[in-house]
Parts: structure tokens; sequence; C-alpha cells
């Protein structure tokens, strides 16, 4: 799920498609064809035109949407499944597979960030500090790098937590995440710079800000500067939501 403009941009595996859906009524209309299986979207306005960029996951290449059709602009990644902004003219994208974080120019250039990662999957990134959700470890379930060093090297960030997915860092200031306890999707957040601050914060610090009933992974997680949580559960065509505040949120 990616959001702009109001508006929610939200890829379907079963069936290829980028859903245009309004984020406040519901209403939803076929936006393109042409994406395999995406975990993240990110939509933004380039000289007056939506252009919508996707880490193909079924097809292990970044996309570059628009109305005009589907580019494939890179290629032989290893299970594209985080992306976010990186720099002007820049992306860093997570391989599940492959245990790294690659940057990607927008014209489609690929050079290797970080490895020996544990299946990263959501990225977030704050000025220097890059959020990477290990999906494949517990003890290893969020890191941080700092970009700003020569050599970035991994340190705890949160530990003890199962299947890491999504990563978003909200208006708030939290680091919202989508995990699983036992097979309910859970999504919670933490200060990230209290934990940095601290050596890494455990599960017990976690606040759990939407506790569901869905069977997990949970995907898509997009948190609106309003502050809106949309989620979904990555074997059920339906997209839940919640407004976050003081007591915890329950997927509608």
């Amino acid at each position: 799920i990616g959001f702009f403009d109001n508006y929610l941009y939200i890829a379907c595996t079963g069936d290829g498609t980028v859903y245009e859906t309004n984020s406040e009524t519901g209403e939803t209309r076929t936006y393109i064809f042409g994406v395999t299986n995406a975990h993240t979207i990110i939509p933004e306005e380039v000289n007056n035109e939506l252009v919508l960029w996707v880490p193909d996951y079924g097809e292990n290449s970044i996309k570059r949407i628009t109305r005009a059709g589907v580019e494939t602009i890179a290629e032989d990644f290893e299970g594209p499944w985080g992306m976010i902004r990186y720099g002007e003219d820049g992306f860093l994208v997570s391989n599940l597979l492959g245990d790294h974080v690659d940057v990607v120019t927008s014209e489609g250039e690929v050079e290797t960030l970080l490895e020996g990662l544990a299946g990263p999957t959501g990225l977030a990134l704050d000025d220097d500090i890059l959020y990477v959700g290990n999906n494949g470890s517990t003890r290893r379930s969020i890191e941080w790098f700092d970009l700003s060093e020569a050599e970035p090297t991994a340190a705890p960030l949160l530990t003890g937590v199962q299947n890491t997915t999504g990563l978003q860092l909200a208006q708030d200031g939290y680091l919202y995440f989508a995990y699983a306890l036992g097979t309910r999707g859970i999504v919670g957040r933490i200060d990230p710079v209290a934990c940095r601050e601290n050596g890494g914060c455990t599960n017990e610090q976690i606040e759990i800000v939407v506790y569901t009933e869905l069977a997990t992974p949970l995907a898509g997680l997009t948190v609106t500067p309003d502050m809106r949580l949309f989620v979904h559960t990555m074997f059920n065509p339906s997209i839940y939501w919640g407004r976050i505040g003081e007591a915890p949120a329950s997927a509608n």
C-alpha cells in the first residue's frame, strides 16, 4: 500500500493489478495492470505527474509506473521487498532472499549498500539513520545503521519479535512495525531514539497499537500524516484501518 493525496495505491498479487482506493470512502477502481507481486509502493508527484515506484518481488525488478504504462528500470534483485527514497535521485531496496540492501537510482543503476542481514523486509529512514526489519531473526528483529559512516554497521533497535514485515516512521516520531504474536498479526510501536540511546529495546517495551485476529504476515503497513493506519494480511483481499490514539486501535 502507498498513500498519496488521500488515495491508497494497492498492489494485488492475485490479478497483477494496482488499484486506487479513496482512503476515506473505500471507493476503488483499477489503476493499472502489470505488477506481479509487491509489498511496497512509493507514490510521488514528478513534473506534475503521479509516479509509482514498485519493487516487484515476483519478477525481481524495480518498476516505474505512470499513466503511460509500466516500465522496468532495474532487474536481477533477490526478492525485493522494502523500498524508500534515499537522496534526491535514489532509493534503498531490501532483498529478502539475498540478505542485503541496495541503492538504486531512478535510471536503474544498482549498488549494494549493506550485506549480512537476516531476511530484510521493511525499511524506514530518519535523516542518516536507517531502520531495517529482519523477518528471519527474532534476535535481530529491527536493526539500525548510521549511513553517515563510511562503513555502516548493524546495531540492535528491537529484539524478541517474530516475523517483522513493514516499518513506518510516523508523524508522531514513533516507529510502527507489523509482526507476529503466535498466529496473530500485530502492529506495535517504539520510540526509536530512546531505543538507540539505550542500546536497543526488547519485546517487553513494545506498545501494541493494533491487535488483530488476522493471520500473519501482515503487510502494506501505511500510516498517514493524520495518523490513520492501513494494513492487510497477505491471505485476505481486504484492507483494514484504524485511527491511532492513546488507546490501542482495532482494525476495521
